[in-house]
C-alpha cells in the first residue's frame, strides 16, 4: 500500500468519501508524496512521452506560430512568454531555438514558467541553461501581452464525474471497502453546472468537469483580451466531454487509477468547449490538422536529409505520432486564444 493510499483511508475513514478532484489533487501534488512532487515521469524511463520529446518539429513549429502572431500583432517591445505544465523544458527550449532569429522577439520576451514541481524546475533549469527565466506557482500577469503555451497541462487538473439519473446526476466518489479504496457514487442529486448538459445527455451517460480550469482560462482570456497576445491550448479531448475518461499511466501503460495512488499518472480528456466558454475570440482544430498547416511534413522532409538508418526511421515514425489520425493527430486538439480584434494564428484560419 503507498503512503497515500494510508492517508486516503484514515482521511476517507473519518469524514466521508471524497470527490475525484480531491483524490486526483492529493495523488499528484501532496507535497511529499505526490505523482509530480517526487519524480521526472516523462520520456522513456517514465510513464508517458509528450509531443515535444516525440519530436523538435512540435516546439519549433508551435514558436514560430507564436512569433507570426506576435508580428501580426505589432510586434509588441515587451511581452510575457508563458509556459503552463512545462515538463522537462523541451517545448520550451525548441521555441526559443526556432525563434532566435526572428528578430526582436527574444529581446522582447520575459519567459515566464509555470510549475509547482521543484523537481521538475531543477530539470527546466538544466533544460534551458543560462536562459532568463522566471517560475511561478501560478500564473500571475502584470500589463503586458501574453503569449501562451499550454500542452497536455489541462488533463491533468482534477476532475469531478458524473452519471446522468433521471433528471440528477450520480457523482462517482473514492471510498473505502475491506480497508482499501473502492470507487462508488453519491445518491441522485441536482447540479448546477450541468443543468444545459440534460439536453445533450440521456440516462447512463457520463460527464466530467474540471472546476479548477475555468478560473485559469478566465484570467489567460481576460489577460489577452485587454493587453493582447495569444494562448495555444493542445491536448487530448474533444469539444465536449462524454463518456469515463478517467485514467492512470504507467510504464507507459494504461493501469488502474485506485491501485497504486501517487505512483501513477492520473488524467482525463480536456472539455474544449468549457474551456473556450471563458474566451472572446478562439479557433479549434485538431493537432495533426494544426502542424500540417504549420509545414511539419516540409520540415520533416529538411530534417530527413541529414539522417540515414535507424535515426531516418525513427524521425518519420516520429512525424507520423504527431499527425497521423490513428496516433496523436484526431485525439489531440488544439485551441487557440487571441483578442476579439486581432487575426487568428497561422494554422488555425
Amino acid at each position: 500500500m503507498t503512503p497515500i493510499a494510508e492517508l486516503l483511508i484514515r482521511r476517507i475513514q473519518a469524514t466521508g468519501p471524497i470527490t475525484l478532484a480531491d483524490y486526483m489533487a492529493e495523488c499528484l501534488l501532496h507535497p511529499e508524496y505526490g505523482y509530480y512532487s517526487t519524480r521526472d515521469p516523462f520520456g522513456a524511463a517514465g510513464d508517458f512521452t509528450t509531443a515535444p520529446e516525440i519530436s523538435q518539429m512540435f516546439g519549433e513549429l508551435l514558436g514560430l506560430c507564436l512569433a507570426q502572431t506576435w508580428l501580426d500583432q505589432g510586434a509588441p517591445a515587451r511581452f510575457t512568454l508563458a509556459e503552463l505544465g512545462p515538463g522537462r523544458g523541451t517545448l520550451m527550449a525548441d521555441v526559443l531555438r526556432a525563434t532566435k532569429r526572428v528578430a526582436g522577439f527574444h529581446a522582447a520576451a520575459q519567459v515566464l514558467l509555470v510549475e509547482a514541481s521543484a523537481t521538475l524546475r531543477a530539470r527546466q533549469r538544466a533544460t534551458l541553461g543560462d536562459y532568463p527565466v522566471q517560475w511561478a506557482d501560478q500564473l500571475t500577469l502584470g500589463e503586458t501581452p501574453l503569449y501562451l503555451l499550454a500542452n497536455e497541462f489541462f488533463d491533468a487538473l482534477p476532475i469531478r464525474q458524473f452519471t446522468r439519473h433521471g433528471q440528477g446526476w450520480e457523482e462517482t466518489l473514492i471510498g473505502v471497502t475491506n480497508h482499501r479504496l473502492s470507487l462508488g457514487k453519491s445518491p441522485p442529486s441536482q447540479i448546477s453546472p450541468l443543468d444545459h448538459r440534460l439536453a445533450d445527455t440521456k440516462p447512463g451517460d457520463i460527464v466530467e468537469i474540471c472546476p479548477a480550469a475555468a478560473p485559469i482560462m478566465q484570467t489567460i482570456a481576460a489577460q489577452i483580451e485587454t493587453h493582447g497576445g495569444a494562448a495555444l491550448i493542445l491536448d487530448y479531448g474533444d469539444w465536449t466531454s462524454r463518456g469515463d475518461t478517467f485514467q492512470a499511466l504507467k510504464a507507459h501503460s494504461f493501469t488502474d487509477p485506485i491501485a497504486q495512488p501517487g505512483e501513477a499518472d492520473l488524467t482525463a480528456h480536456v472539455d474544449f468547449a468549457a474551456l473556450a466558454a471563458a474566451c472572446t475570440s478562439h479557433a479549434y482544430t485538431t493537432q495533426g490538422q494544426l502542424l500540417t498547416a504549420l509545414g511539419i511534413h516540409q520540415r520533416a522532409v529538411q530534417l530527413g536529409l541529414k539522417l540515414t538508418g535507424d535515426a531516418l526511421v525513427q524521425h518519420n515514425a516520429a512525424t507520423h505520432r504527431l499527425t497521423a489520425p490513428e496516433e496523436m493527430g484526431r485525439l489531440f486538439k488544439a485551441l487557440a486564444i487571441t483578442p476579439s480584434h486581432a487575426p487568428k494564428p497561422p494554422g488555425f484560419a
